[in-house]
């Protein structure tokens, strides 16, 4: 049976049993405690949390996940994969153990004719939490399960909790034999590699307390309401199915594998590190090929950081089975093909993925030159050292300049007999991310404790937003935080975080930034508004500072925001989705949404493109913008369900986590997305637009900054002038003034030339009275001296090495001059052949002249250059020199 079929029957049998089919999330995890989705509950996390009221009872997925944290154990093993898809069963309030029990028993071993899975009753076994007495009895006297055929396990294995305070409860696990071949007999307790898992039914019925581990909690007491959360392995099931040995071996992977084996020429199942290489592309490959198409983009950050870690291990295995030229379109390809059937929108999106995954195998390949170099350097002297450990910093240089994961260079040094300093590595890496990560972190909430805004949410309920119509209104205080900690009143001065049952401000989403304003209750008090935040669904935090009076939960108050502000910013919302549009006019739909922010006046609008946007094209997008301005198109916004305003084209944005019903924003003709946001009424309002210029802000990923309405008007105000300026001092009219400019630049450019060869012989001339200064210690012929301030390495290089030249060569002989640039000391120094074998050598002299000139120095035993902070130290340096000489020789 295809992994398809399987996938379609278990939905399928579902839906037939009353249960709401929910398509499978994005694997970009809307939570703030993950990067991206490790398990098939988590989209329903928030109805297990009581976050958020379930639209159904009963519901079934099959869903996308990733996990990484053991990547490098990916195709050592044919058990470890990155990408998985989980079917699961819930129900909320609904039916608990028998019903979960007798519907998977059903599901299992229904006859393959009548729509089950065909499994042998007698080769299922059952595991139990050791005091569920419960669920043994329902599967011994309920579904019939022989007693043999049933085992406890302790909290470890057979109870789950999220690791929190929170809902918790009993396992019971279905295992199948897959006979004596794969081990001993004994059940699951026994041999977990004969008797494999393939479905976890999790009774939610306690509420978890503290503790760590999985084991050392408390149980507080039972929950409220009793939910069911179970899971099934799809590439479990399908390699018992398919009757094969594991899961590299199932349908959508072994298709991967045999690809990548046609490409190379290397057979799967000759060689134990072929056959790693071949696991490690054909698991890497899908996964990747999933993460792009939900719209992760390779970076060197957080789920960027994922997938560029995951496509460059994937390539340099390639090369490792003998690749020599680019895999990676073909290896998509195939991906594509295999899990399409499952995923449809990845043919849809197939332009799009294979052009984010072509542009990353080919920024890897270079990179992968140039740092295989520096790496290969870094072995060499750390060898040569007598060390057996790669410094940290060459990790961090290797990842920050070249893109190399850290696993990879872990794996690359180890092919070389040395570990890597990974404390050191990540260390720097730390030291990079904090500064940017602590300012985010804290105006999200991140991974803060947000039990305070679930409480408030729990007792006055969501925050009704009035903004789309309304710029101000009554409303009640319903919560009141002040400096983080709940409180019943605030204090003139108070930093608060305020919530209203109603409020016309926008809370930041979406790529818009928050409303600012003002609350003012009705006793007096005034609170200034600088932010507003969702810290939990539907929840609205205003933060701001009491600025007279005191405030109290339950005060009635009259919101208003600044209308000004608001204005600019839905000025540029509506922008940056006519830019949207316009770029993929002009670029195709690879150029998708990958980010954005509106700000009074302005926007940044971040796009999926492997190449710069040329200026021309530019230019194009700029003015069909501003064409569709002129042409006052009305723009309104209508709530409808996702799969209608799919089927009416509306572009959604990817990593964006949408309900059943979504709002879509039309801009006349021209533009449909769905959007939360707020716009302008008519497109005539934004005024004008222009587009400052793009750039890379990452593989595949490039950024548009652009002024709107007044902003735009006085920018170009400002450009006028300058062109003025420019106008009087070339004597020519705006059209002229490239040209004129251009010729000016020449003109100077070829003066700098004559002015540089110029000081080139006058320093060089110099050099015959350098060596007539040459004094004789002990036989060798040393010439010191410091050379006009201002002269460039290079000059003194020459002048060095034609001092030294001048020299006979059977005479051993020192060159050390110094001069002073840019207020610093710099020296060269050079010996010639006759020097070096009585053991003078560059190198070591620069060292000794650079320290005495607070600095230091480098390079070969021929010559070497080296500067230091001191020019004052010059004398000092020399007589160094001297000195060394005078030891050495």
């Amino acid at each position: 049976m295809e992994s398809a079929e399987i996938r379609r029957r278990w939905l399928s049998f579902f839906e037939e049993r009353g249960h709401t089919v929910v398509p499978s999330a994005s694997l970009i995890a809307d939570d703030p405690t993950l990067l991206l989705v490790p398990a098939g509950m988590v989209p329903f996390k928030p109805y297990f949390l009581g976050e958020v009221k379930p639209p159904f009872t009963r519901a079934s997925s099959v869903q996308k996940c990733v996990r990484t944290p053991d990547i490098e154990e990916v195709g050592k093993t044919t058990r470890h994969g990155t990408f998985f898809q989980m079917c699961g069963n819930f129900s909320f309030g609904d039916y608990f153990k028998e019903g979960a029990i007798k519907l998977a028993w059903e599901l299992l071993t229904t006859p393959v004719e009548h729509g089950g899975y065909g499994l042998e009753p007698e080769k299922l076994w059952i595991t139990v939490y050791q005091d569920d007495d419960e669920a043994e009895a329902i599967w011994r006297d309920v579904v019939g399960v022989p007693a043999e055929r049933i085992q406890r396990l302790g909290k470890k294995d057979n109870f789950w909790s999220m690791g929190v305070p929170g809902p918790c409860g009993p396992c019971s696990e279905i295992n199948y034999d897959r006979g004596p071949e794969f081990g001993v007999e004994g059940g699951p307790a026994v041999n977990d590699e004969r008797y494999v898992e393939i479905w976890n039914l999790v009774f939610m019925q306690y509420e978890r307390g503290q503790g760590i581990g999985k084991e050392d909690f408390e149980i507080l007491g039972d929950l409220p309401s009793k939910n069911i959360d179970t899971g099934l392995g799809l590439e479990r099931l399908a390699m018992i199915l398919q009757g094969v040995q594991n899961m590299y071996e199932t349908d959508t992977l072994k298709v991967v594998i045999d690809k990548a084996t046609e490409l190379t020429g290397v057979a799967y199942g000759k060689a134990h590190d072929s056959d790693v290489s071949l696991r490690v592309v054909a698991d890497h490959m899908r996964t990747s090929v999933m993460l792009i198409g939900d719209g992760v983009t390779p970076g060197n950050e957080g789920r960027g950081y994922v997938l560029r870690r995951i496509m460059r291990r994937a390539v340099r295995n390639m090369r490792l089975l003998g690749a020599t030229g680019p895999v990676v379109g073909e290896l998509v390809d195939t991906v594509i093909r295999t899990m399409g059937e499952q995923y449809p929108e990845l043919e849809t999106d197939r332009k799009r993925i294979e052009t984010v995954a072509l542009a990353e195998e080919a920024a890897f390949l270079k990179a992968l030159k140039g740092g295989t170099n520096i790496l290969d350097t870094a072995v060499t002297e750390t060898k040569a050292a007598g060390g057996t450990v790669l410094a940290g910093d060459k990790a961090f240089l290797l990842h920050d300049t070249w893109g190399f994961p850290i696993d990879l260079t872990l794996e690359m040094a180890a092919e070389q007999g040395l570990t890597v300093d990974e404390d050191g590595f990540r260390r720097l890496m730390k030291e990079q991310r904090e500064r940017a990560k602590a300012d985010a972190q804290a105006k999200k909430t991140g991974h803060a404790d947000v039990t305070s805004y679930r409480e408030i949410a729990d007792s006055a309920g969501a925050t009704e937003f009035t903004g789309y119509t309304n710029t101000e209104g009554e409303t009640t205080v319903v919560g009141l935080l002040v400096n983080g900690v709940p409180s019943p009143a605030a204090s003139e001065g108070d930093e608060v975080e305020v919530v209203l049952d109603r409020t016309p401000f926008y809370a930041e989403g979406g790529g818009q930034l928050a409303d600012h304003g003002r609350i003012r209750l009705h006793s007096g008090a005034v609170i200034e508004i600088r932010d507003v935040q969702q810290p939990v669904p539907g929840v609205s935090v205003h933060k701001g500072s009491v600025q007279v009076g005191e405030v109290t939960v339950g005060a009635t108050a009259y919101a208003a925001i600044d209308v000004r502000r608001r204005r600019a910013i839905a000025r540029a919302h509506s922008a940056t989705h006519l830019t949207h549009q316009a770029l993929r006019d002009a670029l195709g739909p690879t150029a998708a949404q990958a980010g954005s922010e509106n700000s009074p006046g302005r926007f940044r609008f971040d796009f999926g493109s492997p190449n710069a946007v040329p200026g021309a094209v530019l230019t194009d997008v700029e003015q069909k913008i501003n064409e569709v301005l002129s042409r006052e198109l009305d723009v309104h916004a209508e709530v409808m369900p996702i799969d209608e305003a799919k089927r009416q084209g509306a572009i959604a944005e990817f990593g964006e986590k949408y309900g059943e019903k979504v709002r879509v924003v039309t801009i006349g003709d021209f533009s449909k997305e769905l959007c939360g946001g707020t716009h302008v009424h008519n497109t005539a309002q934004l005024g004008l637009v222009k587009l400052l210029g793009e750039s890379s802000i990452g593989s595949g990923v490039r950024r548009i900054e652009a002024l709107v309405g007044v902003d735009a008007y006085n920018f170009l105000a400002r450009e006028h002038t300058v062109v003025a300026q420019l106008q009087e001092l070339v004597k020519g009219r705006p059209e002229e003034l490239p040209e004129k400019i251009s010729t000016m630049l020449g003109k100077l450019k070829d003066a700098e030339k004559e002015i540089e060869k110029f000081r080139a012989e006058k320093v060089l001339q110099a050099a015959a009275g350098l060596v007539d200064s040459a004094r004789d210690i002990r036989g060798v012929a040393l010439v010191t001296g410091q050379v006009p301030d201002g002269t460039g390495a290079d000059d003194l290089r020459k002048l060095v090495l034609d001092v030294r030249g001048r020299i006979p060569s059977d005479r051993p002989a020192v060159v050390a001059l110094f001069t002073t640039a840019n207020g610093k000391p710099l020296t060269v120094i050079a010996t010639n052949e006759a020097a070096r074998e009585r053991g003078l050598k560059a190198g070591e002299l620069v060292r000794t002249a650079a320290k005495t000139l607070g600095g230091g120095g480098g390079g070969k035993p021929d010559v070497a250059q080296g500067g230091g902070q001191n020019p004052q130290a010059v004398g000092e340096a020399m007589e160094a020199v001297e000195r060394q000489v005078v030891e050495t020789v």
